[in-house]
């Protein structure tokens, strides 16, 4: 297949670039390296540079799928980045929209686990929250409006290799790794009870590849299902603990939505506890 990966040089699209060229596919990646690195460039990736709002003036091929991870997607920094957020999610996911409608190519949209939180406060939250929520409804409607074949995927606090580890975009396992090899105290958000189901990378990937083939419509989650509060992973890796102040846009829980997804056959192999182990052993 002819696939486009938005947001390729980033963690979860380069591991999805990196997966569907050892399947002999041929992958482009557009990506206008915001939070995405050339570090992160897969031998075999065709990469376009630029925003996602240009896709159809920068995409002028035709490819058999597009998978549109390349987003604005941090919580609490959104409120300081909304300009970017506004710019980023609801400009460039319009555009990726008509993009795949004009040339009638299937879409798959990566949403956020965040529409679920809080019981059903978490579109409201922040607006890299409502973004993504907004998003997810524009897809659908396309779907609904003109056809548009489309599936919705939801990913659930990802980590492994390459995540973010520094910085105001970097994930929680990455900055706990980090901590955790410089010998400094695990910081934790108050009030550290916020659940959260971590998920490996490699099941992100095999659950993006498997909807990608398989699934139509709204509500694929890919989570793991156990969850476990901020407090016992910071745990996992030191009894040293800082408490942080809470922060705006922080949700407590998220529902697990991943039965159409197991429908298909997926589910979690990777268990984050077993994951920090083989860490801390190697890093000790």
């Amino acid at each position: 297949m002819k696939v486009l990966v938005t947001g390729g040089a980033g963690f979860i699209g380069s591991h999805l670039c990196e997966y569907l060229v050892s399947q002999n596919n041929t992958v482009f990646s557009l990506d206008n390296y915001f939070s995405g690195s050339f570090d992160n460039h897969i031998k075999g990736v065709d990469y376009l540079t630029g925003s996602t709002a240009q896709i159809n003036e920068i995409v002028d091929f035709g490819v058999d799928i597009v998978y549109h991870l390349g987003e604005y997607s941090r919580v609490e920094q959104s409120f300081k980045d909304r300009e970017i957020v506004l710019t980023s999610n609801c400009h460039g996911t319009y555009a990726v929209a008509e993009f795949c409608l004009k040339n009638s190519v299937k879409l798959i949209y990566a949403g956020s686990s965040t529409k679920f939180g809080d019981d059903g406060r978490g579109p409201d939250q922040s607006p890299y929250a409502w973004s993504k929520a907004t998003n997810t409804q524009l897809v659908k409607n396309y779907g609904k409006w003109f056809g548009l074949s489309h599936a919705v995927v939801y990913f659930y606090n990802v980590f492994g290799g390459r995540e973010i580890s520094f910085g105001e975009y970097a994930t929680l396992i990455g900055i706990f790794k980090e901590r955790f090899k410089s010998n400094q105290p695990m910081e934790v958000v108050s009030p550290g009870n916020q659940m959260r189901n971590f998920t490996h990378i490699s099941d992100i990937v095999s659950g993006l590849v498997l909807v990608g083939e398989q699934g139509h419509g709204d509500g694929y989650g890919i989570g793991h299902d156990d969850s476990h509060s901020v407090m016992e992973v910071a745990q996992m890796f030191s009894d040293s603990i800082e408490m942080l102040p809470s922060r705006e846009g922080n949700r407590m829980s998220a529902s697990l939505v991943t039965d159409k997804l197991k429908d298909l056959g997926w589910s979690a192999k990777v268990d984050l506890a077993e994951h920090i182990k083989e860490f801390k052993k190697a890093n000790e």
